[in-house]
């Protein structure tokens, strides 16, 4: 009969996730994951698998605690642009606040990893996927609403706040200034709510 496990495993991942996080995925040793997340080698094995495996379930935990949590707690509470500017103010405040600068562990990854990692590419892809698609749900429903423009597609406005996000995180980890993030995205509100006057003129 299999012993049960002596550890809180969702506790683990969170430190194993916060390893990852902090060091890379390259540049974190095993070793330092075990030590991290307060268990032996062995129960890391058994419990996770190898260090590639571990990885995988960290940066699903991230997703999960980070851009699904986002999500639920602002789409279809907030109207659609308020929700846009709820999701971008929040990314600004946590970016501001990241004393480490350890930036984003899903953009991290997709510029360590994914690039010469078949796999992760395509796990880091199907994330932006699920972003791009959010910011999609947004602008249409605010665009049949007429809280947002109808002058662009929604499908390149959420593309473009896909980039802007990007953008943001990145910058955020050698330029975590609130005058740099902020104006990267006023501008593109701008765009967004330009219906009311874009009704004016027409």
């Amino acid at each position: 009969m299999a012993r049960p496990r002596e550890f809180d495993e969702a506790a683990v991942l969170d430190a194993a996730m916060r390893c990852f996080w902090q060091r890379g995925y390259e540049a974190t040793s095993v070793r330092e994951l075990a030590e991290s997340m307060g268990i032996t080698g062995a129960s890391l094995y058994n419990a996770f698998g190898d260090k590639r495996s571990l990885f995988r379930k960290a940066l699903a935990h991230y997703v999960a605690s980070s851009f699904d949590d986002r999500v639920h707690r602002f789409e279809g509470h907030l109207s659609p642009l308020q929700a846009i500017k709820a999701f971008f103010a929040e990314i600004i405040e946590r970016s501001l606040g990241d004393e480490d600068r350890k930036g984003c562990m899903l953009v991290n990854s997709a510029l360590e990893v994914a690039p010469h990692d078949p796999e992760f590419q395509e796990v880091v892809a199907g994330v932006l996927i699920k972003i791009e698609a959010f910011f999609g749900r947004c602008v249409s429903a605010g665009q049949k609403t007429r809280e947002i423009s109808c002058v662009q597609p929604a499908d390149d406005l959420a593309r473009l706040l896909l980039g802007v996000l990007l953008g943001i995180r990145v910058l955020a980890r050698t330029r975590p200034e609130a005058a740099l993030l902020q104006g990267l995205v006023r501008p593109v509100l701008a765009l967004l709510e330009n219906s009311k006057h874009q009704a004016t003129i027409s």
